[in-house]
């Protein structure tokens, strides 16, 4: 009886660790393999396809190389200003957050371009402690595997812009009708100014918040400056 309880301890351990891990280990194949889609792309395909058996979501990969270089800046300045020096949270944005949403105001979040990136691609969008907690984890493991130009290449590849586009080459094509390359400046800070909620805002024909979220986030750029994230970059 005793071997037969430390052989099923044994398999539980083994099946524990081997769980604990598997995000490490995918995160290191995603490293240098390009995702072909992500969790979050199948749900809302998913949800399209009630309404519309033939719903298609657009995603076009693109090297960071390959987008303008106003457009990593404007995600910077829009979602994480301190991405290129912290260790994926944010912690005085976090206790900020904290404090602002137990006075009983608006609920704000304060998750990094990490968190963010993490929760794109392996989890589901509904708000719960289980998935931050998940959301936690991963973005632990993606900060010690990932390099900080990898995170935000992928996070702008696989953010949702639009209620169908995920990326910003697809965003750029359906949005503006041009190359991801091409967008300029007015173009990437609205397509920021729309991330915290790409169903509802429509980068293409702001209204007033969204426009307003859009200066502010020029005037941002210019305060962080273009060589802002050339530690990252290069």
């Amino acid at each position: 009886m005793k071997r037969l309880y430390r052989r099923w301890v044994g398999i539980v351990l083994i099946a524990a660790v081997a769980i604990a891990l598997a995000p490490a280990a995918v995160l290191l194949v995603l490293r240098f393999v390009d995702p072909p889609a992500t969790a979050f792309m199948t749900y809302t395909q998913a949800r399209l396809r009630e309404d519309n058996p033939d719903a298609e979501i657009a995603y076009r990969w693109v090297d960071i190389d390959h987008m303008a270089a106003c457009m990593p800046l404007a995600a910077v300045a829009s979602e994480d200003q301190t991405f290129p020096t912290n260790h994926g949270f944010a912690w005085e944005s976090i206790e900020r957050a904290l404090r602002h949403n137990a006075n009983g105001g608006r609920v704000r979040g304060a998750s990094t371009i990490t968190q963010q990136t993490a929760k794109n691609l392996f989890l589901w969008p509904a708000k719960s402690y289980v998935r931050k907690g998940i959301e936690a984890y991963i973005t632990l493991w993606m900060d010690v595997l990932w390099p900080k130009r990898r995170v935000l290449e992928v996070y702008l590849n696989v953010a949702q812009f639009s209620p169908t586009a995920f990326g910003v080459s697809a965003a750029a094509d359906n949005l503006f009708g041009r190359r991801a390359a091409n967008l300029s400046q007015s173009q990437c800070a609205a397509l920021a100014a729309v991330l915290p909620n790409p169903k509802r805002y429509d980068a293409a024909h702001p209204d007033s918040y969204v426009a307003g979220r859009q200066q502010w986030i020029l005037t941002q750029m210019r305060h962080l400056g273009p060589s802002y994230l050339d530690s990252v970059l290069q």
